[in-house]
């Protein structure tokens, strides 16, 4: 009988501890109306869009945009050497580019992010247009195998990205009734198609002219992998109604690119000359 009242005890000591606790502070337990302490919040839909960034510059819509995106980010570093991650030296040029044309006024700037934060790569470009932006650059750091390649290189969407590309806007600017901001309600297909053509060709014109006047800004200035416009299917490129570039400021593994992108005054020539070539393509396209 005694060891079925010890048994007893040991069960009933930690129950009646627990007990005057709830008893002397129900608050440790209870919210004040009554509620457990639960929070509870509404989770994004997977195909939500991403939330627009702040326009600054200029409050006149008029104003040309220009959409600044900074590569990687979070927890996608990009590619990395000794401690420098492609994601911080993007995000450094398009601080200072921004920072440039606000300073000189009239263009307006958008960045994709303004801080060490993951973006989709599909939600991107989508930002652009979602911004009615003039025109998009997308800003990265390289890398290779070995540490003798160097220098900036720019690359435009090629043929064959641009053939990607033009069905996917197609299906979604059809679904939503319009191509590049032209109802299609009272066409037919083949005009919304030719619609399309005339948008994407346009654009691409402006994405190698762009193209060309960063490598002609930089030249002198940073070295250069290519002085050429180059082409590439890139993702962050498919959005053919807007000229688009990416711009590869240098070789991060590169000594010598690793220098320019790493101090505060290499950034700052290369910010320098994206921002003359920014100006330059918004005039030559404002006098056309």
């Amino acid at each position: 009988m005694s060891r079925r009242l010890s048994l007893f005890a040991v069960l009933a000591t930690p129950l009646a501890v627990l007990a005057l606790v709830f008893a002397v502070n129900r608050d440790f337990w209870m919210a004040k109306d009554g509620d457990g302490y639960v929070i509870r919040f509404d989770m994004p839909s997977a195909d939500a869009p991403v939330d627009l960034p702040d326009v600054e510059g200029p409050a006149d819509s008029s104003r040309p945009l220009v959409v600044i995106d900074a590569g990687h980010g979070g927890f996608d570093p990009g590619a990395g050497n000794a401690g420098l991650r492609e994601k911080d030296v993007a995000l450094g040029v398009a601080l200072a580019v921004r920072d440039r044309l606000v300073e000189e006024g009239g263009i307006r700037v958008a960045l994709t992010r303004d801080n060490d934060r993951f973006i989709a790569l599909a939600d991107r470009p989508d930002i652009a247009r979602r911004l009615n932006a003039d025109l998009f650059v997308s800003i990265h750091a390289d890398s290779a195998e070995n540490d003798t390649a160097r220098g900036a290189s720019v690359y435009v969407l090629s043929e064959k990205g641009s053939s990607e590309a033009a069905q996917r806007i197609a299906a979604r600017e059809n679904g939503a009734g319009q191509v590049n901001g032209v109802p299609l309600a009272n066409n037919d297909a083949a005009v919304g198609a030719i619609l399309l053509d005339l948008s994407q060709r346009n654009a691409q014109a402006g994405s190698a002219q762009m193209g060309r006047l960063l490598l002609r800004e930089l030249q002198g200035n940073v070295g250069l992998h290519r002085d050429t416009v180059q082409t590439a299917a890139l993702a962050v490129l498919k959005a053919p109604d807007i000229p688009s570039i990416l711009f590869e400021t240098g070789y991060i593994n590169n000594a010598d690119d690793a220098r320019i992108l790493t101090s505060r005054a290499g950034r700052a020539q290369i910010a320098d000359d994206l921002a003359r070539a920014i100006r330059v393509f918004f005039a030559r396209k404002a006098g056309a």
